[in-house]
């Protein structure tokens, strides 16, 4: 009998450290990169500002500076526009996007979950889903409509879809899978 209660008690132990992992990875890929790293911590980065990034103003679609290091996914707010960022700082490929109605603030995320085909918060069917935060109960993440449209938003309605043609959700896809960082800049 003492067996069988050591073996409870060893599973209950080891699933409640279990969740408690899985919160913690949570918890630290949603921290503003402002208080989860600092230059001088190691694998510290300097974290994206608040301010708008400076921009090559002859090559608009040049990766801005002051978006992190690293291989990433770099989202710029103010100009609807996507990089993604490999090795060396080397721009594998960049694309407009339609923005959500709800916005992450700048910083430094992690992609945490990933939908292969699923349903939209505004009801529309879509594909290659990379969820990486959210804001007031909204998850914010990646997709692309199945049906390949994009229409604008419904400002009125919270929802969290950053929308992309269905080719470059395909480019998303293959990058971007769990734990890749995500810079979000002005």
């Amino acid at each position: 009998m003492a067996s069988t209660s050591a073996g409870i008690v060893t599973g209950l132990t080891a699933a409640a450290l279990a969740a408690v992992g899985f919160l913690a990875y949570q918890a630290a890929a949603t921290v503003p990169a402002e208080l989860s790293a600092s230059p001088n911590s190691p694998g510290g980065s300097p974290a994206a500002t608040a301010s708008k990034a400076p921009r090559d103003k002859r090559h608009p679609t040049a990766l801005p500076s002051g978006s992190g290091t690293g291989e990433r996914v770099v989202y710029s707010l103010d100009d609807d526009r996507v990089w993604l960022v490999g090795p060396r700082n080397r721009v594998l490929r960049t694309f407009k996007v339609m923005p959500s109605p709800v916005d992450p603030a700048p910083g430094t995320y992690a992609v945490t979950s990933r939908s292969g085909t699923t349903t939209g918060s505004d009801g529309t069917p879509v594909e290659h889903v990379v969820r990486f935060t959210s804001v007031d109960g909204v998850v914010i993440g990646f997709s692309a409509a199945v049906d390949g449209s994009a229409p604008p938003p419904d400002p009125a309605v919270r929802t969290g879809g950053i929308r992309e043609t269905r080719e470059d959700g395909n480019a998303m896809w293959q990058f971007a899978t769990i734990g890749q960082k995500v810079v979000v800049i002005r």
